[in-house]
């Protein structure tokens, strides 16, 4: 009479998939009819803590996933365009919005007989899933089409609670399933239940449904809901910490705060609750919940939460970041970011010096990357490849740091030497970043070589050694130049970058006669070209750092002025010097 028959099983488990598929419906064409509005929103319009809470709770509201606000505020972490402590207020905020979700479902429980009947379930569900379908296949506009899936989402889910529900009636006073349930009420083991179910589903409003499902068979009381909810929030992280396999730092910090949040709130309200249950013996936490109740202990243990930590960002980034220790090279450029004081730019001359201090960290970043790269093309080694890309995930940081920074400074009152040292900086800022991206590709033709087993002539094998060479000391002149602000060695890049160029040009027309000679293969001779163009653009960065150091100090920035100047009338040693060099690399 009480136990659950094979029909009864698969219409539970018919009625899960329903409930989830509906959820997900909803969700995607709310975000859909949304556009990317809520994710400019949340980027734009989340600079307080307060506004990010309250920005965090509408949003996911709407797309009814607080796992799936949190992804994308990792992602926007991750690019740098938000900062930890910003995302962590959304999160919170989030973790609000998440309960919705539970008041939505709280409709399935609406009946009643005559003209009542017309506001139960299962009459508004029906016309909602008519009216869905209507504006499904029968309008034009693609906006109606998002609107009729949110429609039929939210009938499939309606439709999805009553099976699940139906299917669960037949538990209605069975002592063994009241006995199963009661077992929950050990805090530790409904915590648990609570996390592993959830973590399978990876949805709390999904976990919390279905607990409302269960519910409506009237053994569910508090001291069982409530430790099950504890675990679902823990369990809700793991779909955000799984979203952040491979990103960088920041990004695994933001992830992890979700998870830290959620451990916070459970100790915090269940450490609270069950210590003074142990004093004071609550006679309440053996009220019957049905689903507007379950509905409302998630809402409540989640609002507390959120307000109970808000105030405390600070500790919050601060634990996380502990947590999740950058690589050296990454502390180091946290400790450089934090010259770039937002309090500095009312005092322009102290934010330019700051400015130029991290820019010439960026640029040793930048030509140790280079030059690690060059090296690989000569003995290759995992590792060093990994640093590789760090460093460049670095300088990419770096730029974006250093940009938004001097564009502000911009807006403030300059001199004409304050003016002059923003554009040298700013001329030079994309240069350096460039640098490093072709040192990543450098570093992937050597991977390309490694993995292959690719093995050049003798004769490719020189060129390429000579070429390497040329281009260390191009970017040793050209970052040294930059750095002491020496103009005697920034004369010197130009001429070594046109034999640069001639060098390159003459090792591939050297190529194309050992492929025809059968001295070479094709795939040799596409990551040969790869690489002589990489060394190419880099030599070609680099006289544009030089550039920009004579012109800019000439108070006339102008490229191709100066190299006309220079080839033309042959001004600054421009043949000695370039004789030199092509003397000293030769092939």
């Amino acid at each position: 009479m009480y136990k659950l028959s094979i029909s009864n099983v698969i219409s539970l488990l018919g009625g899960v998939a329903l409930f989830l598929f509906g959820m997900t419906l909803m969700g995607d064409g709310l975000k859909k009819v949304a556009g990317n509005k809520l994710e400019l929103v949340l980027y734009r319009l989340s600079g307080t803590p307060l506004r990010g809470l309250l920005l965090g709770t509408g949003v996911t509201a709407v797309i009814q996933s607080s796992s799936a606000t949190s992804v994308m505020v990792v992602g926007f972490v991750n690019s740098g365009m938000m900062k930890l402590k910003q995302a962590i207020s959304i999160i919170l905020g989030a973790l609000i919005g998440t309960s919705v979700t539970g008041w939505i479902i709280c409709l399935s429980s609406l009946e009643g007989s005559g003209w009542v009947s017309l506001l139960s379930t299962s009459t508004i569900t029906a016309v909602v899933a008519v009216a869905g379908i209507v504006l499904r296949m029968f309008s034009s506009k693609q906006s109606n089409h998002h609107l009729g899936d949110i429609m039929l989402g939210f009938a499939v889910l309606m439709y999805g609670m009553q099976a699940m529900s139906t299917a669960v009636s037949p538990l209605k006073g069975s002592p063994a399933f009241v006995s199963l349930l009661t077992s929950f009420s050990n805090p530790l083991l409904g915590i648990l239940v609570g996390a592993i179910f959830t973590s399978i589903l990876q949805s709390a409003s999904a976990a919390v449904g279905i607990l409302q499902a269960l519910s409506m068979t009237g053994a569910i009381n508090f001291a069982v809901a409530y430790p099950i909810i504890l675990g679902i929030a823990i369990g809700a992280a793991v779909p955000v910490l799984l979203s952040a396999l491979g990103a960088r730092v920041d990004g695994r910090r933001t992830a992890l705060a979700y998870l830290v949040i959620e451990l916070a709130g459970v100790i915090i309200c269940g450490g609270v609750f069950y210590a003074l249950d142990y004093f004071l013996d609550f006679g309440f936490k053996y009220t019957v919940l049905d689903t507007v109740g379950v509905a409302a202990v998630n809402t409540v243990f989640r609002l507390v939460t959120a307000v109970v930590l808000l105030p405390f960002l600070d500790v919050l980034a601060w634990m996380v970041s502990i947590l999740v220790r950058g690589t050296a090279s990454q502390r180091a450029a946290d400790s450089q970011f934090d010259r770039l004081d937002q309090r500095f730019l009312l005092h322009p001359a102290l934010a330019i010096e700051q400015s130029r201090l991290t820019v010439n960290s960026m640029a040793r970043i930048s030509k140790e990357n280079a030059l690690a790269a060059l090296g690989q093309l000569q003995h290759y080694d995992e590792h060093g490849i990994k640093e590789i890309e760090q460093r460049e995930e670095l300088v990419d940081r770096y730029e974006d740091r250093i940009g938004t920074y001097l564009v502000k400074l911009n807006t403030r009152e300059l001199d004409k030497q304050q003016n002059e040292s923003v554009s040298k900086i700013l001329h030079t800022l994309s240069d350096f970043e460039r640098i490093s991206d072709h040192a990543l590709n450098l570093a992937e033709s050597a991977q390309e070589i490694h993995s292959k087993a690719l093995h050049f002539s003798e004769d490719a094998a020189h060129e390429m050694l000579v070429l390497s060479s040329a281009v260390s000391e191009i970017l040793e002149l050209s970052f040294s130049a930059f750095i002491n602000e020496d103009e005697t060695l920034a004369y010197r890049v130009e001429p070594l970058e046109e034999h640069i160029d001639i060098l390159c040009d003459e090792m591939k027309l050297r190529h194309v006669e050992r492929l025809q000679n059968g001295h070479s293969s094709l795939s040799q001779g596409f990551v040969f070209n790869d690489i002589l163009t990489n060394c190419e653009r880099v030599a070609d960065h680099c006289s544009n750092i030089a550039i920009a150091l004579i012109e800019l100090s000439a108070d006339n920035y102008s490229t191709h002025g100066y190299v006309l100047d220079l080839k033309e009338q042959r001004s600054h040693d421009f043949d000695r010097l370039y004789a030199q060099f092509a003397d000293k690399y030769k092939i």
